[in-house]
């Protein structure tokens, strides 16, 4: 069984008797293409001494990061996946992303 926190709250326990969960929060908007600032880092840390490619700093819906991930893993021609704001592409892919990127007019770092 995991342990992990599934509301993704960082609020374990409150000792204030009127404390309530805001379940609903915010609705996340996607940001426009040139509102966004991505960043494209190689990473080899826990991953068995594979080579990944992160793009991060996405803010929007988990749909539309979906969309960008399956339209960069096409561009790119590799595998990968998309969750928690960032995606993740197989292998040294870090100027083939910042090319996608920047011919989509996204900001990037």
């Amino acid at each position: 069984m995991s342990k992990k926190n599934k509301t993704g709250s960082a609020f374990v326990y409150s000792t204030d008797p009127n404390f309530q969960m805001n379940e609903g929060g915010e609705e996340l908007v996607t940001r426009s293409p040139s509102e966004q600032r991505l960043r494209v880092l190689l990473e080899t840390k826990h991953r068995a001494g594979k080579t990944v490619t992160i793009v991060y700093g996405f803010v929007g819906k988990e749909p539309d990061l979906e969309e960008l991930g399956k339209k960069l893993k096409n561009h790119c021609g590799t595998g990968g996946s998309a969750k928690d704001g960032e995606i993740i592409l197989q292998g040294n892919q870090r100027e083939k992303a910042l090319q996608f990127l920047r011919k989509n007019n996204f900001g990037v770092k």
